[in-house]
């Protein structure tokens, strides 16, 4: 079977539109399916040594020290700390589905489907389950929910309009999460924690409630970083992501440096060259012969303006993986050799999830979970500057060739009991 040129496609294209019929019916008759499909324009792509990585290449050997997540999500950064040798204790997530994915992935992890605004309830479980006390020897880490802070949520209306919503603290539920995740650190006093978050965090309401819960536990003795906008791209990860990240450490007043990752890019098509199974999450969409004759005619970068989707530059990191609503879906960006959005397998690959970990529910929420999520790899470099931190040595973020030349003082032994077994 020959190629699909872009004559033959324009009048497979034109006919589905004339007479009414499914494009994935007129491909199949011709031989052909939607990865055939190409578009217009595309460019002679020089080769890039940038290696792509996940998470699972990371691993290091365990160590003592339990981590518990709040607002786990799909566990992006339970499977950073995981892989950086931290024992995980438990994940506290809201979103029955995410909980779902988590439970499916590590069937022995302690996975509550908990409200973390309900403070007393989630508190019976840390110290009645969990057994925990303070002053606790382990790690706290979360982000919670950033819908109210978010500058892709209300790209589409006015800031008088009733669907914007970057209210910030204002948002009656997710804008107050921040400090409820301030109330459960205060209550345990956890030997340190990491809070991850939208850049528009810091920026909503002057800073000045941002400001207001790391007060808060500067006074209970924390140490705590200058809240600090971090780019995935710099940590060997193929996506222009920024994330907004403040770390803690109780009872040490040595400066706070997060580590500043300065990989160089690492472009997004290496992310897509090697096959993906079906089974995996790789579900792609049919779309129909209007949009695909639409999408065929963009260049590298860019943007379908009817569709608000962007074509992928194969030689730049992608652009930000989209969540979406909880209650509706996340959508992905087009393809950057096919004219197609990405399966949730290929944006999570973006994202640097492993093959092997299966995100469950329909397509739309496998996006939601996915671009919800922070990339494990970032997250690893951020645990990983936790345990060096916690040990006395110095963590430098950099390549896995390189990064065994770390200087590293194994951490203190923990003393306090091992966990009961919660059902």
């Amino acid at each position: 079977m020959k190629p699909l040129t872009v004559t033959k496609q324009l009048s497979l294209l034109r006919q589905c539109i004339r007479e009414d019929v499914d494009l994935s019916d007129v491909l199949e008759d011709q031989g052909y399916s939607h990865e055939d499909l190409r578009y217009r324009y595309n460019s002679k792509r020089p080769e890039s040594g940038a290696r792509y990585i996940t998470v699972d290449e990371l691993r290091e050997k365990p160590i003592d020290i339990p981590a518990i997540s709040f607002f786990s999500g799909a566990g992006g950064l339970d499977l950073g700390f995981e892989a950086a040798g931290f024992q995980h204790m438990a994940s506290f997530e809201f979103n029955a589905t995410f909980c779902q994915t988590l439970r499916h992935n590590r069937p022995k992890w302690h996975v509550f489907n908990e409200d973390l605004a309900q403070r007393d309830r989630v508190i019976s479980i840390l110290r009645d389950r969990l057994s925990i006390r303070a002053p606790f020897d382990g790690i706290f880490h979360g982000g919670p929910p950033c819908q109210s802070f978010s500058v892709a949520a209300n790209q589409r209306f006015a800031k008088n309009d009733d669907n914007f919503k970057r209210v910030g603290f204002a948002h009656a539920h997710y804008g107050n999460l921040l400090f409820d995740y301030i109330a459960y650190i205060r209550q345990f006093r956890p030997r340190a924690f990491l809070l991850e978050n939208v850049p528009g965090l810091k920026d909503v309401d002057g800073g000045a409630q941002l400001t207001e819960a790391l007060n808060m536990l500067n006074s209970e003795g924390y140490t705590i970083s200058k809240p600090t906008v971090l780019n995935a791209s710099n940590y060997q990860i193929p996506q222009d992501r920024k994330r907004l990240l403040v770390v803690g450490f109780r009872d040490d007043a040595r400066l706070i440096e997060l580590p500043l990752g300065d990989s160089p890019p690492v472009p997004c098509y290496k992310a897509f060259e090697h096959p993906m199974a079906i089974d995996s999450n790789h579900i792609i969409r049919n779309h129909r012969a209007e949009s695909v004759l639409r999408y065929m005619e963009l260049r590298y970068g860019q943007r379908e303006k009817l569709g608000r989707v962007d074509r992928l530059d194969p030689l730049l990191p992608s652009k930000t993986v989209i969540a979406g609503g909880t209650g509706g879906g996340g959508r992905s960006h087009l393809h950057p050799d096919i004219p197609r959005t990405l399966s949730p397998r290929e944006a999570a690959r973006l994202q640097t999830f492993p093959d092997n970990f299966i995100f469950t529910g329909p397509p739309a929420r496998q996006l939601t979970q996915v671009g919800n999520a922070v990339p494990p790899v970032m997250a690893w470099n951020l645990a990983q500057y936790i345990l060096h931190r916690l040990g006395g040595g110095v963590f430098v973020p950099t390549t896995p060739r390189l990064r065994r030349n770390v200087a590293f003082k194994e951490p203190t032994r923990l003393t306090t009991p091992p966990v009961a077994t919660c059902v």
